[in-house]
């Protein structure tokens, strides 16, 4: 057992460094230049960059990718590594931090709202449809984990989105909870998030909440991969990314269900990619939601947990998100 537990450590590590690797090297070969760029949301300043592949001739249009991270995460959290994948293979790219998040503006700090963040991606799609070298017929949008969820919304109602991809994605946020909080937990919960907006109605205090902590004690993932990508990933990628977010984002998550219009998706062409051992997002709750939309569909399952396709397996993930993206966006 110990010899076995043993091999699993070393494999994960060796794979964690192959992954980084294969990072730092698609990287070092640019074939792109990256720009700042910000632009307006809701009149809030929202701060982004754009990845523009070299060798554009004079009027040439190119299709267009739009991306955000997940719950509280911010753009330096690997998806430079996504974007430029995706800028090699030919796409402009933009990616930006929410209102209330990094680099861009918004109060209250670290506040999760959906249906803000909706506003956001809609706002950066616009901004991107205006770009001179882009074409306004082909623009896809990418998302992972809790953008994963905007994607399969966004697409549902958005007409000009021509290709989506949501990357392990929660679907259903009240089943989703109901797997990470223990059943007679949940009642103690509901009456907390309830005493948080009395409080905040009468006084006007704003109450945070840890996103991770340590086993054992509160915070909005409490999984213990969790804990490790975004503490590691904050030290050593993301010092702007802070460490909380509203209590109120969590109500508000817990009324999120972006599943219930998945069916609408189509024809806009959805590829679902899901992690096979995911506990933040459960495995099969995001199987039985792409087993909902229609046709044309492509599910992807890859190797090991919810965080694995940011770096051990990011090949596993971003290979087939930029193939489905060239079939469906490249002329």
């Amino acid at each position: 057992m110990l010899r076995f537990t043993f091999l699993s450590l070393a494999w994960r590590v060796l794979a964690a460094a192959i992954g980084l690797l294969l990072i730092l090297n698609n990287a070092a070969a640019q074939n792109f230049e990256r720009r700042d760029v910000t632009f307006k949301s809701a009149g809030l300043k929202i701060v982004g960059w754009l990845y523009v592949p070299k060798g554009l001739k004079e009027g040439e249009k190119r299709p267009a990718i739009v991306m955000a991270h997940g719950w509280s995460a911010v753009k330096e959290m690997y998806l430079d590594a996504f974007a430029a994948k995706f800028a090699n293979g030919g796409f402009v790219v933009t990616v930006f931090d929410y209102r209330n998040f990094g680099d861009s503006e918004g109060e209250p700090r670290s506040h999760i709202d959906p249906s803000m963040q909706h506003e956001d991606y809609k706002n950066a799609l616009t901004w991107t449809l205006l770009q001179p070298m882009v074409d306004p017929e082909r623009i896809g949008i990418w998302g992972s984990s809790y953008s994963g969820a905007h994607v399969i919304h966004l697409a549902a109602f958005d007409r000009r989105v021509k290709c989506a991809v949501a990357q392990v994605p929660l679907v259903n946020a009240m089943d989703n909870f109901r797997r990470l909080v223990r059943a007679d937990y949940f009642p103690g919960t509901q009456a907390w998030l309830a005493g948080d907006r009395m409080e905040q109605y009468k006084t006007g205090k704003i109450n945070y909440l840890p996103v991770v902590a340590e086993q054992g004690k509160p915070s909005a993932l409490p999984t213990q991969d969790s804990y490790d990508w975004f503490i590691k990933t904050g030290q050593t990628r993301a010092p702007k990314w802070e460490n909380r977010q509203t209590v109120r984002s969590l109500e508000l998550a817990l009324e999120y269900n972006p599943a219930a219009n998945i069916h609408l998706i189509s024809p806009t062409p959805l590829m679902i990619v899901v992690a096979q051992n995911d506990t933040l997002t459960p495995t099969d709750l995001a199987i039985e939601a792409f087993g909902s939309a229609r046709e044309p569909k492509q599910l992807v399952i890859i190797p090991g947990g919810h965080f694995d396709a940011y770096v051990a397996g990011f090949e596993n993930a971003a290979t087939p998100e930029l193939n489905w993206f060239k079939q469906h966006l490249m002329k």
